[in-house]
């Protein structure tokens, strides 16, 4: 059973810092874990820098130079484990400062032939990338037999392999393989689908190793996100762990869209986030605790356990300060803990096709789209349950599918979506989704003649569509694609601007205003399929213009007539409904935090703002409700049952609440 109350516990230690571990003591150490609500602390075997903190058989070189105890992981792993608490193994895999010094040959090499440096920055670092076609494969795999044998396999919770991603390796172990297998050296897509392959094989061959020594051991492969690359990977896996750092890189919009994706592969799950206020390594800083609460509430209002990053100092003693903070936040997920455990399976109206499927390497930071960040946030604000899904899941569990801006066809997709559209499902799509394919464009009843000949152009809402917005031309930030109908209605036209600002014509500071001539259709619609001529996703994920949202809700309300889940509160007011395999329980979340940019770089949480009076319809169907609680606090909460609806009336939202409804 996957632990629900994490923490992952870095120990990145320079060889210039005298007396490692000095301070270290393992019944306080275990003490103060226990007393933060922790289950589980992942503890570290080798760093990035190199170094070992256990006793090596194989390689008592690399044990750290000025480690004070060289049975630190040893003694932690027992201390934990006479507390009834996990401790997984910390081992990185394509960063390692020693080797990449020691052993240039084994490094990933680019075009020119110089050291690939994965994160862009001067040195001093760790950051040269491994090869793992080189003879380092061997040496990792020494390193993780001694590992094992030196911990023990009973003794060994889990190993965490971190640092795993597709390099653009152009070494000459890479070439040589690539050659034997067919792949075009000279073609950066061809090289970087052979390193997906390599990774896939390399994790079958680590995690088979893995299982012959210590088969009880948990295992991970870490590469900073999990979305339909690794998909094909998983069998390596026991788990997954989401690396998402709010404040440091992720962003706020990471972890909803890999969760939505992640939770429907079929293996437990575990969201990661960092006590830091900003990213790794960041010593000596506490995230605001309503920003903590945020981060984990929302991984179990996802359906995930929870784990925080923290790093121990050099001297070995746990910050008490950090251990408050995570306890605070720990205390309240045990609290409710049984309940998430018993209504893990998200219940949704909604699924969205991730572009992530033929995502193209350098297109957008970690996989994630700037359309799949429009949709989540959109469907967040509006309130719809949904999952991020690929083209290969089966659609039976949605009522509408949405295809954000730029999903490409797929083999087969097209045929399901008509299966789909024919027992009465949806379909929702925009921009180059599907209709640069002949067999796509057919599937919208339009005909796509390319992108709109002006950069801005204009919607004009009607008494029909918009009909809450002035009848007015409405700009569209983003170019769009000009189509024209063959089958399909147009419910909605564009307005053509007067030029655009290129060559010699310009206007004003930004663009030209509309003519008083309509263009190509702006939304059009063939049975229940309504397709929008612009990249309202992406649009949204850049401007949020009131507009794109009035118009989407237009066409949800008109599929969706008996939403799943109704409230009167906020668009901040996020809400989740998780149920039980048995359908007799569901766990309504509502969490209202609200994030705010007060610096230059990051997002974060300063304060729980609360909500009074808010009222939620929950459609039951035909089911017939026993008992609804408080599942934080145990209190009644009041509720009315109509026809196929529980009406809920909540008093107050204090940043959290979980409501559990029990059915007969």
């Amino acid at each position: 059973m996957l632990n629900y109350r994490q923490v992952h516990l870095d120990f990145h230690t320079s060889e210039h810092i005298p007396n490692i571990a000095e301070r270290f003591d393992a019944r306080l150490f275990a003490k103060q874990v226990k007393e933060a609500h922790i289950d589980s602390i992942t503890c570290f075997g080798r760093c990035h820098h190199g170094w070992l903190y256990y006793p090596s058989k194989a390689q008592p070189e690399m044990i750290h130079p000025h480690l004070e105890n060289e049975r630190l992981l040893l003694d932690q792993i027992e201390a934990c484990h006479a507390e009834g608490i996990k401790v997984p193994v910390y081992t990185t895999v394509q960063w390692d400062g020693y080797v990449a010094k020691h052993h240039p040959e084994w490094l990933c090499r680019d075009e020119k032939g110089e050291p690939i440096n994965s994160q862009g920055v001067p040195e001093p670092h760790f950051y040269y990338t491994l090869c793992l076609n080189s003879d380092y494969r061997t040496y990792f795999k020494e390193h993780l037999v001694d590992m094992i044998e030196s911990v023990t396999p009973d003794k060994l919770d889990g190993v965490f392999m971190d640092i795993l991603f597709r390099t653009d390796c152009q070494c000459e172990h890479c070439q040589k393989e690539m050659k034997k297998h067919g792949y075009d050296v000279t073609n950066k897509s061809d090289r970087l689908a052979y390193s997906d392959e390599m990774l896939r094989i390399f994790k079958a061959e680590i995690s088979e190793l893995i299982r012959q020594k210590a088969p009880k051991a948990s295992i991970f492969y870490n590469g900073s996100h999990v979305g339909f690359a690794d998909k094909h990977h998983l069998e390596a896996y026991s788990h997954l762990e989401l690396e998402s750092l709010p404040s440091g890189g992720w962003g706020y919009d990471h972890f909803p869209i890999t969760m939505r994706y992640a939770r429907n592969l079929g293996k437990p799950v575990i969201g990661m986030t960092g006590k830091f206020h900003t990213y790794w390594g960041d010593f000596h800083s506490y995230k605001n605790l309503p920003a903590l609460q945020f981060e984990c509430f929302n991984m179990l209002a996802l359906g995930a356990g929870c784990s925080i990053g923290d790093q121990l100092h050099p001297d070995g003693a746990l910050s008490p300060a950090s251990y408050e903070l995570i306890g605070k936040v720990y205390e309240e997920v045990a609290g409710i803990e049984k309940w998430c455990r018993q209504a893990n399976q998200a219940q949704v109206e909604i699924g969205v096709l991730t572009p992530e499927e033929t995502w193209r390497p350098g297109s957008h930071s970690l996989r994630i789209s700037p359309s799949i960040i429009g949709v989540n946030r959109l469907l967040q604000e509006l309130n719809y349950q949904f999952d991020i899904i690929d083209s290969e899941m089966s659609f039976d569990r949605y009522r509408v599918l949405i295809l954000p801006d730029i999903v490409e066809v797929t083999p087969l997709l097209v045929e399901k979506l008509a299966t789909f559209t024919s027992h009465g499902g949806a379909v929702i799509g925009s921009f180059k989704s599907l209709v640069e394919n002949q067999a796509g464009a057919e599937f919208f009843g339009i005909e796509f003649e390319g992108l709109s000949p002006y950069h801005r152009d204009f919607i004009l809402p009607n008494d029909r569509y918009g009909r809450e917005l002035p009848q007015e031309p409405h700009v569209m930030y983003l170019q769009g694609a000009s189509v024209k109908t063959t089958k399909a209605e147009t419910l909605m036209a564009t307005v053509k601007s007067y030029f655009n600002r290129e060559g010699e014509t310009f206007c004003s500071h930004q663009h030209a205003p509309a003519q008083n001539e309509l263009g190509s259709p702006a939304l059009t619609r063939y049975q229940n399929r309504v397709y929008f001529s612009h990249p309202i996703f992406e649009s949204y994920r850049h401007n949020a213009p009131r507009w794109i949202k009035v118009l989407l809700a237009e066409q949800l309300v008109e599929f969706l007539p008996d939403k799943l889940l109704t409230h009167d509160g906020p668009s901040t007011l996020l809400t989740t409904v998780n149920q039980s395999e048995d359908s007799q329980l569901a766990l309504i979340h509502c969490l209202h935090y609200i994030t705010q940019k007060n610096t230059e770089t990051i997002y974060t949480i300063d304060e729980v703002i609360p909500l009074h009076d808010i009222h939620l319809t929950y459609q039951i169907g035909s089911r017939s409700v026993k008992r609804v609680t408080n599942a934080l606090t145990g209190e009644t909460i009041f509720a009315k049952e109509e026809v196929g609806k529980l009406l809920l009336d909540i008093d107050r939202i204090d940043g959290h609440l979980v409501i559990a409804v029990e059915f007969e």
